[in-house]
């Protein structure tokens, strides 16, 4: 008898066919003398669509809602149901007696199996692999530790619930919007109050007032001293006629010293990565959107195996990976990373509570690389990106801590106080890692300096060169200037920004009550690290936002929607209660049964609130362009990187690009272009207002040597690695003895 191994993906089962001796190819499945490897593709089954339930939900009708399934059907998705038969036949072979579950070690990759299961009516005894690598060794270590499939039937009722809940909110109350103000109108738990987040900050910024505001800086002793308030020590002023009047009285004074503080401090690596921090920063230094991010995530996970899970939200490791993780750094010690590496592995490996702490560790750890030797150049260049943020910061925790010393001096002059700092370093540590322009990120609207934000201390040449001076002296004040400039209202979000908001969106939070505040910071904020990407993603697709630059706008669409959705559905209250319920469901605590009860009781209130409602929406981006297919005008949006015409008619669904964003640069201003079509022919247009066809534009490219692709440059590049240095010249000249 054999064992039937499930896998996520083809590229995962490949890998663990190979480690199981499994070489004989079948239709979607490899079979060795002990196992059969088969797999999904993501999800190949899911809720049954409306009408699956009753032939009348094929009509978008008002008077139907809200559609409540007493027993919840499943449905092969037809785009896969080619690999759903193959797993199916393998299932029920009879020489297969058990299952081995091996998909993604989550709470989606264990709905993705269980439900196949369901769907084909398998009952084999069930077992589960569960790694957060796919390397060889990983794979083998998981196989001799398999697990009791009964023990993830809890996680595989909160998963159902999630799914299922999901569908009575979204479904319904999506329907509702849509019958009733006759516009493509979608909301969910997660995406409305996302939506509702990029709303209040738009809000704030168009209510903000700039007030102009001045800042005092004087020289003394080739030092430069920063006016401070006497009270909250800011360095800013709203008070003209104070500043001006100080500026005078300070003219041939002198500075005399109050008081010398020298302090040494310390500041430690930032952590780990999860996937949410990776996301942000990848965002923030190379403007890759978080879809994009976990996408080049999957490929060095799956593909090339050099590094661990990516859908984690934990930013620690366990014990049980600290004796592995010279192995790993001798995987990855190649090319620039050689410069750091090897000092570590000549002693002992340094761990502490910062990096490792079992107690904080999830379903998987953090993002770390694989004990798996890795090819830079088999990556593309994006992969190198990613994979570069992951290994710097693995190395960087396990330097020492970056150590200086801090000296502020502060000063009186005229009756006001004034300050200037300096910073001497003592040991760079950690930060020998990286670029000296690099910046560890904190939050969304602002940046820490290199550990030292929070200081209290935000004048002008923070980090000067100081002299030895001692208190009492008395400096001649040589010059004074003062600086104006105007307060900011806050950024606007951009991916990273926003990301940032969804896991922590306590604040944007209307209720005061202490223990919704925390139930939302412990279940990870709105979405989690595996969905966020692509809640982004479907605000750009449902045209509720769009995107200037790098940020992120509400579009009108967005703001009436807004306006005519239940209060309840805005808030991120809602996902931090289901949450919290999800979470007992998946530890045991609480029954699905009663979850879907409450959701549908939920469902009810919420489909009868949106029926007596009394709100309108109005297309105000309609054009005079007609749809080809039905005839009525169609509607003008901006998507994520390009401009389409969209058909105003939600059952018609018709949309044509009109133009998109490229990658090709201007010739005079080396902006980016955008490609807009017209008939059958593309032009080129720039902000600049330069033109070029599509055409002119690939014979100019060719003429200048960009019809070479990139598999062209990489053999020629090998080529010349490959090439000896010795020309018969410097044969000739090595001959030659200069004395």
């Amino acid at each position: 008898m054999k064992s039937l191994v499930l896998a996520e993906k083809p590229s995962v089962a490949r890998d663990i066919a190979r480690v199981l001796n499994c070489h004989k190819n079948l239709p979607g499945a490899i079979e060795g003398s002990q196992y059969v490897v088969t797999w999904a593709l993501g999800h190949l089954v899911t809720l049954a669509d409306p009408e699956e339930y009753d032939q009348k939900f094929k009509e978008w009708n008002l008077s139907y809602l809200p559609m409540l399934p007493k027993k919840w059907n499943l449905v092969v998705i037809k785009q896969t149901s080619k690999q759903y038969r193959n797993v199916k036949t393998q299932l029920f072979r009879k020489d297969i007696s058990d299952i081995i579950i091996a998909t993604d070690a989550g709470r989606e990759g264990e709905l993705v199996a269980r439900w196949i299961l369901d769907k084909s009516g398998c009952h084999k005894p069930l077992r589960r692999l569960w790694i957060s690598s796919v390397t060889d060794k990983a794979i083998r270590e998981g196989f001799s530790h398999l697990k009791d499939g009964s023990q993830y039937n809890a996680l595989y009722y909160a998963a159902k619930s999630r799914a299922e809940a999901d569908w009575l909110v979204g479904i319904n109350a999506t329907r509702a919007l849509t019958c009733k103000y006759n516009a493509q109108l979608s909301c969910g738990r997660v995406q409305t109050p996302t939506l509702a987040i990029i709303a209040h900050r738009e809000k704030e910024i168009r209510s903000f007032k700039p007030q102009e505001y001045y800042e005092l800086t004087c020289t003394a002793n080739s030092v430069k001293w920063s006016w401070q308030h006497e009270k909250n020590g800011s360095t800013r002023s709203f008070q003209k006629e104070f500043i001006t009047d100080l500026r005078d009285r300070l003219n041939g004074q002198s500075l005399t010293i109050t008081d010398i503080q020298r302090s040494r401090k310390k500041t430690q690596a930032p952590g780990l990565y999860d996937l949410t921090e990776l996301q942000r920063d990848a965002n923030r230094r190379f403007g890759f959107s978080a879809k994009e991010t976990l996408n080049i995530m999957q490929r060095l996970y799956e593909n090339h195996k050099v590094l661990t899970y990516p859908r984690t939200d934990s930013r620690y490791i366990g014990t049980d990976i600290v004796p592995t993780i010279k192995e790993r750094l001798k995987a990855c010690n190649t090319g620039p990373y050689k410069a750091f590496i090897p000092q570590l592995l000549r002693s002992p490996i340094k761990t502490s509570k910062a990096f490792v702490d079992d107690k904080k560790v999830s379903d998987h750890h953090a993002i770390i690389p694989t004990e798996e030797y890795v090819q830079l150049d088999h990556m593309s260049n994006e992969e190198r990106k990613i994979y570069d943020l992951v290994v710097r910061r693995f190395i960087s925790v396990l330097y020492p801590a970056f150590e200086y010393e801090q000296t502020t001096m502060r000063a009186s002059a005229a009756g006001q106080n004034f300050a200037a700092r300096g910073k001497i370093i003592l040991s760079p540590g950690w930060k020998t890692i990286y670029d000296a322009d690099y910046d560890v990120y904190t939050d969304e609207d602002g940046y820490d300096d290199m550990g030292d934000a929070g200081s209290g201390f935000r004048g002008h040449n923070a980090d000067q060169p100081l002299p030895d001076l001692t208190q009492g002296s008395k400096l001649p004040i040589s010059t004074v200037t003062i600086n104006t400039g105007k307060t900011k209202p806050p950024a606007r979000f951009t991916e990273a920004a926003l990301l940032s908001a969804m896991e922590n969106p306590v604040k944007y939070m209307e209720s005061r009550d202490i223990h919704q505040k925390k139930a939302l910071s412990e279940t990870g904020g709105l979405g989690t690290v595996a969905t966020r990407a692509d809640i982004i993603e479907k605000l750009f697709h449902s045209f509720l936002i769009e995107k200037k630059g790098n940020e992120l706008l509400i579009t009108s669409k967005g703001k009436q929607l807004l306006e005519l959705v239940p209060e309840d559905l805005k808030k991120p209250e809602l996902t931090a209660k289901w949450e919290l319920q999800l979470s007992d469901i998946a530890n045991g605590n609480r029954k699905e049964h009663a979850f879907i009860q409450d959701i549908q009781h939920y469902t009810e209130a919420l489909i009868e609130e949106i029926r007596s409602a009394d709100g309108t929406f109005r297309h105000d981006n309609l054009t005079n362009t007609k749809c080809p297919r039905c005839g009525k005008r169609m509607l003008a949006v901006n998507g994520k990187n390009a401009r389409l015409l969209v058909c105003q008619d939600r059952e018609c669904g018709y949309r044509e690009t009109i133009a998109r964003s490229s990658n090709a640069r201007c010739p005079n201003c080396h902006k980016k272009m955008e490609l807009i079509k017209k008939g059958s022919e593309e032009t080129f247009v720039c902000a600049c207002g330069y033109k070029e066809k599509l055409s002119a534009f690939k014979a100019r490219r060719e003429k200048e040597g960009a019809g070479v692709s990139k598999k062209d440059v990489q053999k020629y590049l090998k080529k010349q690695k490959e090439e000896t240095i010795n020309t018969a010249f410097a044969d000739a000249l090595s001959g030659i003895k200069l004395q």
